[in-house]
């Protein structure tokens, strides 16, 4: 296994060096750069070729485009133009918010997608097999940030039960018991979690129904409800287990896309990840933060991805990699 898992990282790196190459070269391409806001119209020129030459525009795009990728492979993030900092430290900080976001929605996606696909697979062709359907492919069609904003609007606004951005309570958390800050940050957690969830939960749904269904037709299934197992039993030991390999590597497919989702998730909920990070820059036109948190991003996926792949010999332990 530990091989396997070496080759597919090395196999990973021409994909990290082409993200990288990609966003470079998209931001090298677009108007202006972030140095802009230490310029007036006034501005001497020697002024200018000085501020350029601090943080290395002064170069050609490709010799600045190799000391990126570099850089970024030994580990060197850069400094950020916009804040003056490393880009590292600016990173750190908001990377943790991210994944706290990514595994709830990964925790909502899952729990919710088996579950709906399994009552699908069970009552197939029933009322609540088409009622599931139809409220699944309702959801599936949704674009996320438009339902983080149907969700502000109706449970923080019509109905304030759950707050509407942020990560804490920015006056009463740093009075609160540990117990306290802990569930104030689930429910902060709820609603951008359910938004850019929630879609992929309902893909997931027919992806279950569809290997449940597959399972359960099998022999070792028949040969289970003859020996008299509970119907419940034969389910989920013998058929669930057995039909979540085509959901493992939905898993890691869908990685790309939570962290795509979350870019305005965080930016409407106001939560400070890598997302709402990422607009920023953009804004700002801060090239070495751009292209850091796409490096950190592409890491994710691959890592995800890796992960997946590994759960594999988990779920069916027939599998095995050397």
């Amino acid at each position: 296994m530990f091989s396997y898992a070496l080759r597919k990282l090395l196999l990973a790196i021409p994909l990290v060096i082409g993200v990288i190459t990609l966003i470079f070269f998209l931001v090298e391409l677009s108007p202006g750069d972030a140095t802009d806001r230490f310029f007036t119209p006034e501005t001497p020129p020697e002024v200018r070729q000085l501020i350029e030459a601090k943080w290395g525009l002064d170069k050609p795009a490709h010799e600045r485009y190799f000391i990126t990728v570099k850089n970024l492979l030994t580990g060197d993030f850069g400094r950020s133009i916009f804040q003056e900092r490393p880009v590292f430290d600016i990173i750190m900080e908001s990377l943790p918010n991210t994944i706290q976001l990514a595994l709830m929605s990964i925790i909502i996606m899952q729990v919710v997608g088996i579950t709906l696909g399994t009552i699908q697979a069970v009552r197939q062709y029933g009322w609540a097999d088409s009622g599931v359907s139809i409220v699944s492919l309702f959801f599936y069609s949704m674009p996320s940030f438009w339902l983080a904003l149907m969700l502000q609007l109706i449970l923080t606004l019509k109905y304030p039960v759950l707050p509407s951005s942020g990560m804490t309570d920015a006056v009463m958390y740093d009075y609160m018991t540990t117990g306290e800050q802990i569930l104030d940050r689930m429910k902060h957690l709820i609603l951008p979690g359910v938004a850019l969830s929630i879609a992929r939960a309902a893909g997931i749904a027919r992806y279950m129904r569809s290997s449940l269904l597959e399972v359960i037709r099998q022999d070792y299934i028949r040969t289970a409800r003859a020996k008299g197992l509970p119907e419940w039993k034969v389910i989920i030991k013998h058929g669930m287990r057995n039909a979540l390999l085509p959901i493992v590597t939905i898993i890691g497919l869908q990685l790309p896309f939570l962290f795509s989702g979350s870019v305005l998730v965080e930016t409407i909920f106001a939560w400070p990840g890598m997302g709402r990070l990422i607009v920023s820059a953009i804004f700002t036109q801060d090239t070495p933060v751009i292209i850091g948190c796409f490096f950190v991003f592409t890491l994710l996926v691959v890592t995800g991805n890796l992960i997946a792949d590994l759960l594999y010999s988990v779920v069916d332990p027939r599998i095995r990699y050397s």
